[in-house]
């Protein structure tokens, strides 16, 4: 026997073949003839330590009746678990038919540490109704479980049962229960926990401590540490590791984080190793890389865990090539990449910017074995499908010999965020089919899916599933509905999923409010931040650069100075959104210095910072400081990118700056997007260089309905409204569908090159395709039609639209204007105020300019009274108007003290040539020679005004003054335009 049961003869190679009969055969033959066989066979028990020769020995205890031996079946499970082989211990414990108590723990704990949850499960609800008893080393192995699988009407069946069993006072056990509660986000019913123990020691506190941080209650960590200061308790480097990852998510986060480090390094926990990578982790999120390789750098005993550290903080901050670079150190020290390595690396690939980046640690997982790793297979699926190689994400995908709900979540975020709702859907119906419950961060993949598509339907039945599922109570689901039905603009589910939050963190308050602002809703908006902070809900930068928009439409700098005061009085005002933000807001309601003053307070600066002041700039008209502001950037040495460019090229003064932008967009290789390219078009179209526009329009995108929009505008800038057309046409042969702005430039063609029979057609087109339904393209038509000379037709336009907004009523008083018909337009512009409408600069305008032509002084100086009393400040084309009014009905003193007002501060060179012609057409020679004076001082370079000044001279026979005009005019190369007369009669367009 002893013989038998050698090491040799177990470790033999034909042991599998014969060994396990044999054995049989001389156990049957001596159970009852060698009493001491139990003892031998727990001696050669610790020499299996294969799985084949555990399943051996365990068909003997079977056949042999063994296997309900209490010592026998302990000492075989503990060895199957000691081993790793918990499915072995499992299948000897399900053979057992009176297990004990230390049997169960045994089994529980083995299942536990590696991992099988469900199992352990089963286990327990075995042993329960087999009438084995629980204590206080049961009751942390099932609640652990019920936390990881998220079985929570389980874990509270079990909490029920522990106050029913006496356990409720025990330590462990209700420091597990509030693991629980913790872990299933049920924070309330936690804290309710740990105020019920009388003295709860350091783990039940980190375990509440854990809860809170893992569920985003972030100042409750802090408040809850404090709590467990207060009470006397040393926090240990498992407190550190829980509290120091919020430091990076609310205010004062790098004083806190020094603060805690600080007190780390008082109390020695800085010395554990197990903290440097939480240290290197808080630091990279605070944005203080120089921190966290300095930590890194110190750390005497690198393990894989500080590598992971350092790797992933430089992936967080978007430098991927640092992270690369220290992967490759990693490489070169010997040390291996783990799972946890690669999961953490293969994000930042995206911001390389190319596939062959992930194809390379592609390679590397598959050399160093992780490529069936689940993890490893899911982040490569996310980066593959962001790049937007969905073919290599499907193959990762449908390859993948084991999924799990990880798997599944990104396959139908991947789907989700190309757009592909119908294929994201088929995968949320496809995970179900093998048996796979879809859990909230499936819910939220397919939110954002159907948000982009915004089809309600769809959202709807995501809600209506989660509720079934009861999940919908999930913090983060609840938030990601909030934000999918405030995209849809259904902002009243909004509100009724908040009011029914339970609990609402910063994410769901910023959530409504910015929801609130892009519905238009801004003072509600502005309530709900009220309300936000009476309930002493702590804000962050995000909720300021939610609520800034909505000043926007407050038109009150008032109010966005006052949260950059609150900004700055919590001392969040250091963050860079929020000052790109701030900075944005102040140019909204046109305080550009103020702008100005906090772009040049901010200590680093980020492209869009620069383009934020750039775009107030250009707003704003400034073209010199615009193109100032672009060279100093370049000095700063940010790189622009398109969106600077889009803003620096319509303050291109001169072409040589134009071509300048050009040369630096070819010379930096910024590809040419179509937004990029029709703003090059139009710059090169604004200086009429159509041989560069032209060039442009043949290198872009043809099926883009922007390029020709752009093109066609370009012959407009340029007045050549006949090409305009023929592009038009054959955008029409190429099959393509014209927009709003198509059909705006086709009808400012046909007013340009005033040609009745081409705006018939027109007309017909934009009434076959509904354009006309547009009010915008309707008061197009109807100064298209007067401009043309058909008045009536702009008439019958106005007459039948629906609605008539001030616009309407401008272009048709404009219309009247330009026919003579100042009693019409005089009419429509009383008409106009009685309707209610306020009539604004253009209607004016276009009044004034009736008035005018029609020679009505008296109507014309009412109505320019009248601009004043609606607290509209003229322009100077409205002055020029009265000015000419006045002019040509003789009254030439009065127009010449209007003159006189504006002239000090304001060149006004049309204004003169009115007063001027007015002079001349009644004969007022000494005020004309006045005025001259003034004409040659501003020295314009209007040829116009020094032939009306010449014909004054030459009237009053001062042929030596007449004389010196002419020679001005010749020393400056002016010439007398010649005169010319158009008639035009061609249809072109059928």
């Amino acid at each position: 026997m002893a013989r038998l049961f050698s090491p040799a003869s177990l470790q033999s190679p034909f042991m599998p073949r014969f060994g396990s009969h044999l054995l049989s055969f001389k156990l049957n033959h001596s159970l009852h003839t060698n009493p001491h066989l139990i003892t031998h066979f727990l001696s050669i028990l610790p020499l299996c330590r294969k799985p084949q020769h555990l399943k051996a020995l365990n068909s003997l205890l079977i056949t042999h009746g063994l296997i309900n031996h209490q010592t026998l079946i302990k000492h075989f499970i503990n060895q199957c678990c000691h081993l790793g082989f918990p499915d072995l211990s499992l299948i000897a414990f399900k053979s057992f038919s009176k297990p004990n108590l230390d049997t169960q723990n045994l089994i529980l704990r083995s299942l536990s540490d590696n991992g099988s949850f469900e199992n352990v499960i089963l286990v327990y609800k075995k042993c329960l109704i087999s009438g084995v008893s629980s204590d206080n080393y049961t009751y942390p192995f099932v609640l652990k479980s019920c936390a990881a699988l998220h079985d929570a009407w389980f874990g509270k069946m079990v909490h029920c049962v522990v106050l029913k069993t006496g356990f409720g006072y025990n330590v462990v056990v209700k420091t597990a229960v509030l693991d629980f509660y913790s872990k299933i986000g049920e924070m309330g019913n936690a804290r309710k926990v740990i105020d019920e123990m009388p003295q709860p020691d350091l783990v039940a506190w980190n375990a509440l401590i854990s809860g809170y941080s893992f569920n985003g209650f972030d100042y409750e960590v802090l408040e809850v540490f404090h709590d467990m200061v207060v009470t006397g308790l040393k926090p240990n480097s498992s407190t550190f590791a829980s509290v120091l990852p919020v430091c990076s998510r609310v205010g004062d986060n790098i004083l806190i984080v020094f603060s805690l480090h600080g007190l780390a390094y008082k109390l020695g926990c800085n010395r554990d190793e197990t903290l440097a990578p939480a240290l290197i982790s808080i630091y990279a999120n605070c944005g203080d890389l120089l921190s966290a390789r300095e930590i890194f750098d110190s750390s005497t005993g690198k393990n894989v865990a500080i590598w992971n550290s350092i790797i992933s903080a430089y992936a967080r901050n978007l430098e991927s090539e640092n992270a690369v670079a220290i992967f490759k150190t990693m490489l070169t020290n010997e040390m291996k990449p783990n799972m946890v390595t690669f999961v953490s690396l293969i994000p930042s690939s995206e911001n390389l910017g190319s596939v062959l980046h992930i194809e390379s640690l592609h390679s590397c997982v598959v050399k160093f074995g992780f490529e069936k790793d689940v993890s490893v297979i899911t982040a490569l699926l996310s980066v593959y499908s962001k790049l937007g190689n969905m073919n290599s994400a499907e193959f990762l995908f449908n390859n993948a010999r084991v999924k799990n709900i990880l798997i599944w979540n990104s396959m139908v975020s991947a789907y989700a965020g190309h757009g592909f709702s119908e294929r994201s859907l088929n995968t949320f119906h496809l995970m179900q089919k093998y048996g796979f419950s879809p859990d909230e961060i499936t819910i939220i993949s397919l939110l954002s899916s159907f948000s982009k598509s915004k089809d309600t339907v769809l959202g709807k039945s995501a809600h209506a599933f989660s509720i079934k599922k009861e999940i919908d109570l999930n913090i983060n689901l609840s938030n990601a509905l909030l934000a999918f039905y405030c995209e849809c603009y259904e902002l009243v589910y909004s509100f009724r999923i908040f009011d029914r939050m339970a609990i609402k963190n910063i994410i769901s308050w910023n959530t409504i409010i910015s929801g609130c602002v892009d519905n238009g809703e801004s003072e509600q908006a502005m309530l709900l931040f009220n309300h936000m902070r009476r309930k002493g809900v702590n804000f962050d930068s995000v909720t300021l650069i939610s609520i800034l928009p909505s000043f926007n439409d407050y038109e009150n700098p008032i109010l966005g100075t006052a949260v950059h005061s609150l900004a700055i009085k919590t001392a969040i005002s250091s963050d860079i959104s929020l000052a790109n933000a701030l900075i944005s807001t102040y140019i909204n309601c046109g305080e550009l210095e103020e702008a100005r003053f906090l772009f040049n307070d901010m200590p680093s600066k980020s492209v869009v910072s620069w383009n934020a002041i750039l775009t107030g700039y250009r707003y704003c008209n400034l073209h010199e400081e615009t193109i100032e502001l672009f060279n100093d950037m370049i000095r700063d040495d940010r790189k622009p990118n398109y969106v600077t460019l889009l803003n620096v090229l319509p303050a291109c003064d001169a072409v040589s700056q134009g071509k300048s932008i050009h040369a630096y967009i070819i010379r930096n290789l910024i590809p040419l997007e179509t937004p990029l390219l029709t703003s090059l078009m139009i710059m090169y179209s604004r200086f009429e260089i159509l041989t560069s526009c032209m060039k442009l329009f043949r290198i872009g995108d043809k099926t883009s309905i922007s390029l020709w929009n752009t093109v066609i505008s370009a012959h407009l800038f340029t007045k050549t409204g006949f090409m305009a057309l023929l592009f038009f046409s054959e955008m029409l042969r190429e099959k393509l569908e014209p927009d709003f702005i198509t059909i705006l430039n086709v009808v400012s063609a046909c007013a340009h090159i005033k040609n009745l029979n081409i705006s018939d057609s027109v007309l017909a087109y934009v009434s076959r395709k509904g354009f006309d339904s547009d009010i915008a393209i309707d008061n197009a038509l109807i100064d298209m039609y007067a401009k043309c000379g058909s008045i009536n037709t702009a008439k019958n336009i106005f007459d039948v639209l629906v609605r008539k907004d001030t616009i309407s009523f401008s272009v048709m008083i404009n219309g009247y204007g330009l026919h003579g018909d100042g009693v019409a337009a005089l009419s429509l512009y009383s008409q106009m105020r009685l309707l209610g409408l306020k009539p604004d600069k253009v209607t004016y305008m276009s009044v004034l300019s009736a008035c005018s032509h029609a020679g009505y002084v008296e109507q014309g100086k009412m109505v320019f009274e009248s601009m004043f009393c609606d607290g509209i400040m003229p322009g100077m084309e409205h002055y020029a108007c009265i000015v000419d009014l006045l002019s040509r009905t003789g009254k030439l003193n009065e127009a010449y003290e209007i003159v006189k007002l504006i002239l000090p501060d304001k060149r006004c060179e049309n204004i003169l040539g009115s007063l001027l012609g007015g002079c001349l057409s009644h004969g007022d020679y000494r005020l004309g020679e006045e005025i001259g004076r003034f004409v040659l001082e501003m020295k314009p370079r209007d040829s116009k005004l020094y032939v009306v000044l010449h014909n004054i001279y030459a009237s009053t026979g001062k042929w030596v003054e007449a004389n010196n005009v002419r020679v001005v005019m010749e020393q400056n190369k002016l010439n007398k335009d010649p005169g010319i007369s158009l008639v035009d009669g061609n249809t072109f367009i059928h």
